[in-house]
């Protein structure tokens, strides 16, 4: 008797398991690699996974089959099983119980995979931990340095991404705007360059990020206006501190609502 297990290199036949074993080793729904060149195989895993929570096929609570199970059904070494199990842990998609195992914790939105690639989820996840140090510093010199005319640009990006929330309109252009209008208010030219050089991999994450607020209620769409309304406060009455902070949490929250299908809905 044989288990067939879809992997990177085809069905494979595996030998049976003995009953306490499976249990240990037990695999929910059917998990394929399909490699695809010029993407790291770690961020391949992880979107394999990804999509298997996003359907229902692992559902929460589902336990994950061991490292050792994925490296021999996938056919890719345990650095790289590690770094999607990191990935997926760092996300707080998964948990690992001492003795246990690694078990699903939460499941995204269905619209996820509808946005994005599953495969890129990790990278623009991964650029928006870039974000999260990068653009709390911004946020904090701009307090310190902005000029009238920048704080008018930032506002005047605040009112345009207000007002695309509200008629239903595409607010990326506008989200986007806010960000590096603060960058700039920095008084730190390099700030703005490097939004500028992540600026597909930002609107990348942007365009999930919204998207799943344009999908979800009202009251989702009116809580990341008021973010963005309290880092432009802090900015206009020079709270360095409190700039730094408002755009942390933002980003903060921005990355959960990618990967918590509950959140704020």
């Amino acid at each position: 008797m044989s288990d067939k297990i879809t992997g990177g290199t085809g069905t494979q036949e595996l030998e049976a398991i003995p009953p306490a074993e499976a249990a240990r080793e037990e695999q929910p729904g059917d998990l394929r690699l399909v490699r695809r060149q010029r993407e790291r195989l770690g961020d391949q895993l992880y979107g394999q996974i990804l999509q298997k929570i996003i359907s229902g096929e692992l559902k929460e609570g589902d336990k994950l089959p061991s490292e050792h199970r994925i490296c021999q059904v996938f056919a890719v070494s345990r650095p790289t099983v590690r770094e999607a199990l990191m990935r997926l842990h760092a996300d707080g998609l998964v948990t690992t119980r001492q003795g246990s195992g690694t078990f699903v914790r939460k499941r995204p939105s269905d619209k996820l995979a509808g946005l994005a690639s599953v495969s890129d989820v990790a990278a623009l996840l991964r650029c928006m931990e870039v974000r999260i140090a990068l653009e709390g510093k911004a946020a904090a010199l701009a307090a310190q340095r902005r000029t009238p005319d920048q704080m008018r640009r930032i506002s005047s990006a605040l009112a345009a991404l207000r007002s695309s929330m509200e008629n239903g309109t595409d607010p990326m252009q506008a989200d986007f705007a806010f960000h590096r209008a603060v960058a700039e208010a920095s008084g730190n030219t390099v700030f703005a360059e490097l939004l500028d050089m992540l600026g597909a991999a930002i609107q990348g994450g942007m365009r999930i990020a919204l998207g799943l607020t344009r999908a979800g209620s009202r009251e989702r769409a009116r809580r990341v206006v008021e973010e963005h309304e309290t880092i432009a406060e802090a900015i206009e009455r020079s709270d360095s501190e409190g700039a730094d902070l408002a755009m942390r949490y933002h980003l903060n929250r921005a990355r959960q609502r990618i990967v918590d299908g509950q959140r704020d809905t």
